[in-house]
């Protein structure tokens, strides 16, 4: 997938843009040699220091205020959108507050080797608590929530540990999940992302619940409305109807924390308007219902439903950026994009040898240079022994030596090429994680 880049001087930058290429080489900068998001006015200051001009990638991060504005215009002339005017939404998508961030609030204190063998149990009970609420529901009873509690806060406990374990286990899709699998996933990175920009564990806690049952209600739904792919006006209302029967549900349970269901409540609502059942705009929406929507339409397009099509995550995190200071706050996009990284965890990735892996695991600090298990050669031949490949340290020796490092050429659909991620996933984490020394069945 090639780059739509943009030649923009230093003197335009914005906050959001994603600078792919510099007017000199990146050795001669401070900067991190495969490009990155500018967050804060100190990094424009940075660059202006060093640059004329850069080139920003309109795909990853945003575009020029003028190409913006274009766009805005020409949307303005098309079918107005539902809700609040469009000026109502502009004022409250330029008035949200910022929101506080805390990056070093929780430093990882257990290897991922270690971590990983208790996350994958933690997985499994987790899902298995959400899967019972949900047929409990819709066998006509009662809902027993503390499995589901006691799972999420031993969740949110392993994540704040080491965020890599769990982001492994929900970047594959099993074939017998239903609509819980998306739950489980989506409060992963829920609490991945609530982890990132530092909330405190009870925030944790709230946002991870109510993600796992935000979904409840749509077994009062006919599964023929849930599954299309598109539907028509009066199937489109009905399936709205699912969140008041969600938040219905959940208040006839005495011991759920009540800010569980206003989570859930809002969870739909979108920063312009236009979500509902409310139409609320701004920061009418909760925070951590802001988090919950915005989690869970990136695993909608990253794992659709059905025979839904399948977004890699470059392109997921193309559109959600397409999308920011409309649907979601434009500094919650930024937020969530480093929180998760280009290419998470589980991406099939082809590099700029030709070669082809998995990303196994995050480099935290240079998120474009994570550790690779490449299974393909350069020729598209698989590999006798799958190689573990450190693409970070790799390109300091490569860099001390003068040589240019290996880059990350472009994310692959699973559907276009022939890999297993469960297989690889399995082997990685049997053997309690990668290490850089020779495995048996892989090679450094």
């Amino acid at each position: 997938m090639g780059l739509k880049q943009v030649k923009v001087f230093t003197t335009d930058l914005t906050l959001g843009m994603y600078v792919s290429r510099l007017d000199k080489p990146w050795t001669q900068t401070p900067f991190p040699i495969q490009g990155f998001f500018i967050k804060s006015a100190n990094d424009i200051k940075e660059l202006s220091f060093h640059c004329k001009y850069v080139y920003i990638d309109t795909e990853k991060g945003r575009e020029p205020v003028a190409r913006e504005r274009k766009a805005v215009a020409a949307e303005g002339t098309s079918k107005k959108p539902k809700g609040p005017n469009r000026l109502e939404a502009a004022e409250a998508a330029a008035n949200v507050k910022p929101i506080k961030v805390a990056h070093d609030r929780y430093p990882e204190v257990t290897p991922l080797q270690k971590e990983v063998v208790q996350a994958k149990q933690m997985h499994r009970q987790v899902t298995d608590a959400v899967r019972q609420v949900y047929e409990q529901v819709s066998a006509g009873g009662s809902p027993k929530l503390a499995g589901t509690e006691k799972a999420a806060e031993e969740m949110v406990d392993s994540v704040l540990r080491n965020p890599d374990a769990f982001t492994w286990l929900s970047r594959i899709r099993d074939r017998d999940e239903h609509t819980w699998g998306h739950s489980v996933r989506s409060s992963v990175w829920a609490v991945l992302f609530g982890r990132h920009i530092g909330l405190n564990r009870e925030e944790l806690q709230i946002l991870s619940t109510a993600v796992l049952l935000k979904d409840v209600g749509k077994v009062k739904l006919p599964a023929s409305v849930l599954t299309l792919a598109k539907r028509n006006p009066a199937q489109e209302k009905l399936y709205r109807t699912f969140v008041d029967h969600s938040v219905n549900i959940l208040r006839s349970i005495p011991e759920l924390d009540r800010r569980v269901i206003k989570v859930v409540a809002a969870h739909c609502e979108r920063l312009d308007g236009s979500g509902f059942p409310n139409q609320l705009i701004g920061d009418k929406i909760p925070l951590l219902a802001k988090i919950s929507g915005l989690v869970t339409v990136y695993d909608d397009i990253s794992n659709p439903r059905g025979t839904g099509i399948t977004l890699s995550p470059s392109r997921a995190i193309g559109w959600l950026y397409k999308v920011r200071n409309r649907l979601f706050q434009e500094q919650l996009v930024v937020e969530f994009i480093q929180a998760i990284g280009v290419y998470p965890t589980g991406t099939i990735v082809e590099l700029s040898t030709g070669e082809v892996g998995v990303v196994v695991e995050q480099n935290f600090a240079r998120r474009l240079r994570p550790i690779v298990a490449i299974v393909k050669d350069a020729n598209g031949d698989d590999l006798a022994k799958v190689k573990v490949f450190d693409m970070n340290m790799d390109a300091e020796a490569r860099l001390a030596r003068g040589d240019a490092p290996v880059t990350i050429k472009s994310d692959i659909e699973p559907s276009d090429i022939d890999i297993d991620i469960a297989s690889v996933r399995d082997r990685y984490l049997q053997r309690g994680g990668f290490s850089l020394k020779k495995l048996f069945g892989f090679a450094s």
